[in-house]
Order: structure tokens, then sequence, then C-alpha cells
């Protein structure tokens, strides 16, 4: 009994010491961001377009960055939605738990889910040598959709898992049909959805790799899909490239920036998660 309490013991030291460890890091980096960000950051850097000689120091702003990332962002997660809603649907309804195109397809994404999204660039930047096209908004929502997909299909996928199977034979044996069947899945899982919308535009708006090789840059804002697109981490990696003490501080400040983006995500997931729960049949 003794051997088992300390060990017991021992495990909540070492719990307690990781939560430390973890609150301490994630404390380091806001406090870093925060203490060089906020001074800098204005809202003249906000509204405004980078001007010549930005990254050098000179006058200037970041819009393009933000506008390009919520262009990439928002394109991706519309085509991510319309892939992943019938691809769940179909594994989880129209197919047996037990099913071996189930059962791949899960093992599919699982993996899809861990590549790193460099990989996603790298694989997106040699199709557009294949077929030689250039860097463009288009191509940056085309591999950061690829990105988000996996994250899409088994956040939802594990909330429709969920799911009694009991839901499904009652509204079959009332005569419903499949498709009057996915409206009732659809009230059930809409906490899962929002909560993997928020996930998935969260990893994107801060993924650097996949936009680099095929989204390129740009001072100005595009105008249409065959045009480059500047985002916000990559305008944070050049600003932090630069020798000016200025623009490397401004990079603090658009690394602020992004922070709050993803904590108002972050909050308008819980947020949607507390809303669409008081539907769910008990």
């Amino acid at each position: 009994m003794k051997i088992k309490f300390l060990e017991e013991k021992i495990m909540n030291i070492l719990m307690i010491i990781s939560i430390i460890l973890v609150i301490s890091f994630l404390g380091s980096i806001l406090w870093t961001v925060i203490k060089k960000g906020i001074p800098v950051l204005s809202w003249d850097m906000i509204s405004k377009l980078p001007g010549g000689g930005f990254y050098i120091g000179k006058e200037g702003g970041i819009l393009n960055a933000i506008v390009g990332s919520l262009y990439i962002v928002g394109g991706a997660t519309l085509i991510g939605l319309l892939i992943s809603i019938p691809v769940v649907f179909y594994i989880n309804i129209y197919l047996k738990k037990t099913h071996f195109l189930a059962k791949f397809a899960r093992l599919t994404y699982d993996v899809l889910f861990g590549i790193p999204s460099i990989v996603y660039g790298a694989f997106g930047f040699t199709i557009m040598v294949f077929l030689g096209l250039r860097t463009s908004l288009l191509a940056g929502i085309i591999v950061i959709s690829l990105l988000i997909i996996p994250i899409f299909i088994r956040s939802m996928d594990e909330v429709t898992k969920q799911l009694p199977r009991e839901l499904l034979e009652v509204s079959y044996s009332l005569g419903a049909t499949r498709l009057e069947t996915l409206k009732i899945v659809i009230r059930q899982i809409a906490p899962g959805i929002a909560t993997a919308t928020f996930l998935s535009i969260g990893r994107a708006i801060g993924d650097t790799a996949g936009v680099m090789f095929t989204a390129g840059f740009t001072d100005n804002i595009p105008t249409s899909l065959n045009q480059p697109a500047a985002t916000l981490p990559l305008s944070i990696f050049f600003q932090l490239s630069s020798p000016s003490d200025d623009v490397q501080n401004k990079a603090y400040a658009a690394a602020l920036l992004l922070t709050i983006i993803v904590l108002i995500l972050s909050i308008l997931g819980r947020l949607f998660l507390y809303k669409f729960s008081k539907n769910k049949i008990s």
C-alpha cells in the first residue's frame, strides 16, 4: 500500500511540474510578444499597406498581410467544409462501423493529420512547377485546404461517432429518408462542426510553410486569384529577418495581432460549443 501511495504522489508531482512548465513557457512567449508588440502596434500599422522600404525601417503597415490571410483562410475553410462534411456523413451514416472503407479512411486521415505543413507546401509547389503555374492566392487556398481537411474530418468524425446508433434507427423506422436523417445528425453534431471550424481556422491562419511555397508574397492586396498574396506569418518572418530594430519590433506587433486573432477564434469556438450544445438531444 505504501509503494502505491508513493507512486501516486510521484505521479501527481510530475503532473504538477509539467503543468507549471507548460504555463511558464506559454507565459514567457505571451509576455515577450506583449512587451515588445504593444508599444509598436498602432492603427496606422493595421490600416496601411507597406510603403517603399518598409522592411528596412520606413513607413507603412501590414494591411496586405491581414487581408491576404483572411482571403486564404476564408477560401480554405469554405472548401474544407464542402469536402469534409459529406465525407464524415458517408463514413458514419452510409457505411457500417466495421466496414473496411470506413477504417481505411480514418487511418488515412490520421496520417494526413500528422503530416507537417511544409510537406503540403512542397507538394503544392511540385504540382505548380509541373503545371507551369506561379505563386498565387488560389494556390495558397488549395494547399491550406489540403492542410485543414484532415482536421475537419477527424474532429467531426469523433463527434459523429458518439451519436447513439439508435437515433438513426428510430429516424429510419419513422419513415425518414437518409437525407432527412442527415438534418437530425447535423443538429446533433453542430458543436463539433463549430469547434472543428475554429480549430482549423486557427491552424490555417498561423501556417507559414505551406503559403511560403504557394501563395508567395506581395506588398499589395490581391484583386484576383492569380495574383500572389501576403500572410501575417510570412510578414512576421520577413520583418524578423530585417537588420532594422524598428522593423523587428513591428514583427512582434504583428505577432501580437495574430495571437489576438487566434484567441478570439478560440473564444468564439467555446461560445458556439456552449450555444449549440443546448440543442442536443439528451
